[in-house]
């Protein structure tokens, strides 16, 4: 069938009423929002948002309400799209932006496109990556890894993705989202190590839309973090309060889900594979450590300064 680019969507979108199909690829993909409140009567309140691109640049994606339980979990980093009867909108201004992993690649950010279950009824097709044809000319996903040897160099709310061993697991903690609110975030501490710094990642991981990973996350495992944000405490001594925080587009991963990630073919990966060869397992088990409190930025050494 005739189908459209982004960049045409961009130049067009105004004088048009339906759209041609689009043919895209999930580049990024932020956690499930729920946006329910008591007086408004509706049946899934839900939204998610993904980056999508063509040859032409990215654009933003949204899947409203009832299709979120259909779709979310099967639209994956890298998976390929056909998108027909879609909706254009202009764009929301105060959403997060993830980094792209290609900083060269154009970005779209006035229209979005809109997903819903009616007005018009979206149909969504998924391509499997084996039919996917080169000269569709759909751009690769890529990454930002960083080594822990490289993080001490890094900025505040830089983004970038990681893996490691996991050498500690912190319990399920959790904060309040407001200060007199009901809500909370869900959040754990974790090292992982990757054998380019005596010092680990020191990693505060938020409950994604990933609860069957994040529960699993257990000493031993390989753990891919992606759109992590730097923290540096930039009053004291810097080097030794710096942690990575998930963002609202974070993924993680552990070992039996890394299978199929276009991830896996980087070479920060694949470096960090050679490496846990030379390791021995006996050995690395008796550091690991798992629950516990774990106080982190640590408090001042004595009282006055706390």
């Amino acid at each position: 069938s005739k189908l459209t680019s982004l960049g045409q969507l961009e130049m067009t979108w105004r004088s048009r009423v339906h759209f041609h199909p689009l043919l895209v690829r999930v580049l990024h993909k932020s956690r499930l929002r729920y946006y329910g409140k008591p007086e408004k009567k509706l049946d899934m309140p839900y939204q998610a948002y993904f980056e999508v691109a063509d040859g032409s640049g990215m654009m933003s994606m949204v899947l409203w309400n009832s299709l979120c339980p259909e779709w979310y979990n099967s639209m994956k980093v890298g998976t390929v799209l056909l998108l027909e009867q879609y909706a254009i909108k202009t764009s929301y201004p105060f959403k997060t932006q993830p980094t792209p992993g290609d900083s060269q690649m154009k970005r779209f950010a006035t229209i979005e496109i809109s997903l819903n279950v009616r007005d018009p009824p979206t149909k969504i097709s998924i391509i499997p990556e084996e039919m996917v044809k080169p000269e569709w000319g759909l751009p690769e996903v890529k990454y930002r890894f960083i080594t822990r040897s490289e993080l001490d160099d890094l900025p505040n709310n830089h983004s970038c993705d990681v893996i490691g061993l996991v050498t500690f697991v912190g319990r399920a903690e959790r904060a309040r989202k407001r200060e007199h609110g009901e809500d909370f975030w869900l959040y754990r501490w974790a090292h992982a190590i990757d054998g380019t710094s005596d010092q680990p990642f020191i990693l505060e991981i938020f409950a994604t839309s990933q609860p069957d990973v994040f529960e699993h996350i257990h000493p031993m495992t390989y753990l891919v973090c992606t759109q992590m944000r730097v923290v540096r405490d930039l009053t004291e001594n810097p080097s030794s309060t710096i942690y990575l925080t998930t963002s609202n587009e974070s993924q993680i991963f552990i070992t039996g889900w890394h299978k199929g990630q276009p991830y896996t073919k980087d070479t920060k990966v694949k470096n960090f594979i050679q490496w846990t060869k030379t390791q021995n397992e006996a050995d690395q088990m008796k550091k690991t450590v798992i629950g516990g409190y774990y106080p982190f930025p640590r408090p001042p050494n004595n009282f006055l300064k706390y």
